[in-house]
């Protein structure tokens, strides 16, 4: 069970990191905005999969390490936060993205008005602490 705890949050962890501080920023250096954003999208996406996955492993791992008792490790809370910021931004902030993206008029608004930017901004912070609490998840000590 050690190495599956090891590669479900080497995966999930590491993937958060790369998809965010490596590889957005590279799609919008290389790329159009509007295919950038696409593109990033459907990795966010990708990565909150992964991460369903991965979470419930981890926290299956550390109630079958430490039974009941381990409703009171951090480890284990940290990984329950990191779930509800992936919950949170997949099923409930990314809709409204993906709505507002079709409903933006162009000409009025240019590509990134109205309240993309709320939402984006609110998806952002969201990953922020995500990857934040999976930093700290990391550096523990098991």
């Amino acid at each position: 069970m050690d190495s599956l705890r090891a590669v479900a949050k080497t995966f999930w962890i590491g993937g958060l990191w790369i998809i965010g501080i490596v590889v957005t920023p590279v799609l919008f250096s290389m790329l159009d905005r509007v295919t950038a954003g696409m593109v990033a999208g459907k990795l966010f996406s990708a990565i909150a999969w992964v991460g369903l996955v991965c979470g419930v492993i981890l926290l299956v791992d550390e109630i079958w390490r430490n039974g009941v008792r381990g409703m009171k490790e951090a480890a284990f809370w940290l990984v329950v936060g990191m779930l509800a910021c992936t919950i949170i931004n997949q099923f409930a902030v990314a809709p409204i993205i993906v709505d507002l993206k079709q409903q933006m008029n162009h000409a009025a608004e240019g590509m990134f008005g109205g309240g993309f930017a709320t939402w984006h901004a609110i998806s952002s912070l969201i990953y922020l602490v995500q990857s934040l609490m999976g930093l700290v998840y990391v550096l523990r000590r098991d």
